[in-house]
């Protein structure tokens, strides 16, 4: 199963619509990394229940880091090596770095009720309220809200100091609230770092090697925070809306190689591709 020394690590959200369409042909990049036998992670905000119908289609059969960090999801017998923290959800096993439900909801609740925060968690929706706030159909939204770890919600009528100041709070009480799309995700200790290091660690012992880690994510906006954070990769490619050049940089004096692609040049995926599996 594992022959390759790398694995890569993508933030899969941004080629996806929010029912489920691939973008940026993003199917040629999986079926890359598949042809060269290099284990592919998503890394995502959605849940099981919104995963499992695209990873199926697209013949997803790696692991998966699901709910902005919450857990790592192995599929059955994807490694022979046990873990004894791992949940059994559904089909996979789970590393759970975050507190499993009901502990988000719990603490949600909690929290909005000391600040006096006025906030709408989006299992207390309608089956209608959820449709027309996801924009999405019925039977697609009701899968926003299956959720293994953390907890969705908007804030209602707050201002930008109440919402900072809900964050901080929640900080200070080792909870992540996190942007999630057009919502909010609070979490009781979801971190994507934890889930890499933890899943690398997996792929090491599994090779009985150090499995380079590569990171693929779309560039942030000017003024975002970075898409990774510091040191988590061996290497990391950004994928840039703008199609401006980048200069290359040397690399403890081996060749210049690119860190970044435009995403919408025709050839993209290939010079990608062509950069991960170069030695």
């Amino acid at each position: 199963m594992l022959r390759k020394t790398e694995t890569v690590y993508v933030q899969s959200d941004p080629f996806f619509s929010p029912r489920g369409k691939v973008l940026h042909r993003f199917d040629q990049f999986l079926a890359g990394l598949a042809e060269a036998q290099v284990p592919c992670v998503w890394l995502s905000g959605a849940t099981r229940a919104q995963l499992d119908e695209p990873r199926r289609r697209l013949g997803q059969n790696d692991p998966y880091i699901g709910e902005g960090g919450s857990g790592v999801y192995l599929p059955e017998d994807y490694f022979h090596l046990k873990s004894g923290n791992a949940l059994r959800l559904g089909r996979f096993s789970c590393l759970a770095v975050a507190k499993p439900q009901p502990a988000a909801a719990e603490a949600l609740e909690e929290l909005a009720g000391e600040l006096g925060a006025s906030v709408v968690p989006l299992r207390t929706l309608s089956s209608r309220e959820l449709s027309q706030n996801t924009g999405l159909p019925p039977k697609e939204a009701e899968r926003m809200r299956l959720r293994d770890f953390d907890e969705l919600f908007f804030f209602a009528g707050a201002g930008e100091a109440e919402i900072a100041a809900f964050r901080r709070e929640a900080g200070l009480r080792g909870l992540q609230c996190e942007p999630a799309g057009p919502f909010w995700s609070l979490s009781p200790g979801a971190s994507v770092a934890t889930c890499i290091r933890q899943l690398g660690g997996l792929y090491d012992r599994a090779l009985r090697s150090h499995a380079l880690l590569v990171g693929v994510a779309v560039a942030p906006a000017a003024g975002g925070p970075p898409a990774f954070p510091g040191g988590l990769f061996d290497r990391s490619f950004e994928l840039t809306e703008r199609g401006e050049q980048e200069s290359e940089t040397e690399e403890s004096g081996k060749r210049a190689r690119r860190s970044r692609f435009h995403l919408y040049s025709e050839s993209v995926w290939e010079e990608l591709l062509a950069a991960i599996l170069a030695r």
